[in-house]
């Protein structure tokens, strides 16, 4: 005998179908990458922006969202200067970096992700991201907030990020998988 199937979750409390921008200010585009293959490196984007469709069921909500490359911050203005360059983001030819989502799936266990196409450096292929819903309500100005973590993967040498020189040890200086990390707070515009 197998055990039942959880139903998807298809109403979240508070939901609110409408159109909403992404707050800068209480957002972050969060990354994280190996370095020397025995620690971690992490970074942020400071300057994004994007809008947020919640449709009248969640699966039928959308994203799109814009980052400046050249905002890359990682605490070290001399790797942040490199990961500016040809050697990485080749922020002159490539200033933004896009994320068009394609759909939202509901898994069995009610979890969200979000599917979508980022495009970096030229080169657009799928990206899959966990989605939480933080949840909605109202400000201290009036207005209405929407809350969404989201995590992911992506080898940034399929985007053509491929600088990775090899160690005296055998190992690369950076590694390839990237962690997203991304908080979102979205206001309201139109219900």
């Amino acid at each position: 005998m197998t055990a039942p199937t959880p139903s998807p979750i298809t109403t979240i409390p508070g939901y609110i179908a409408g159109t909403w921008t992404i707050d800068p200010e209480h957002s972050e585009i969060g990354f994280s990458v190996r370095h020397l293959m025995v620690s971690k490196v992490r970074g942020k984007f400071t300057r994004f922006s994007g809008e947020i469709e919640t449709g009248k069921q969640p699966g039928d909500s959308r994203v799109t969202a814009t980052i400046e490359l050249d905002s890359v911050d990682t605490g070290a203005p001399d790797r942040d200067e490199h990961l500016r360059s040809a050697d990485f983001f080749e922020v002159a030819a490539h200033p933004t970096m896009t994320y068009r989502s394609t759909g939202v799936r509901i898994e069995r266990d009610g979890n969200y992700v979000l599917e979508g196409d980022l495009t970096l450096k030229g080169v657009t292929l799928p990206v899959s991201l966990r989605l939480e819903v933080g949840g909605f309500g109202p400000d201290p100005h009036g207005g209405v907030r929407a809350g969404f973590s989201a995590s992911g993967e992506i080898r940034r040498s399929d985007f053509g990020v491929a600088f990775n020189p090899v160690m005296e040890t055998g190992g690369a200086l950076v590694g390839d998988k990237v962690q997203l990390n991304i908080e979102i707070e979205a206001i309201l515009q139109q219900s």
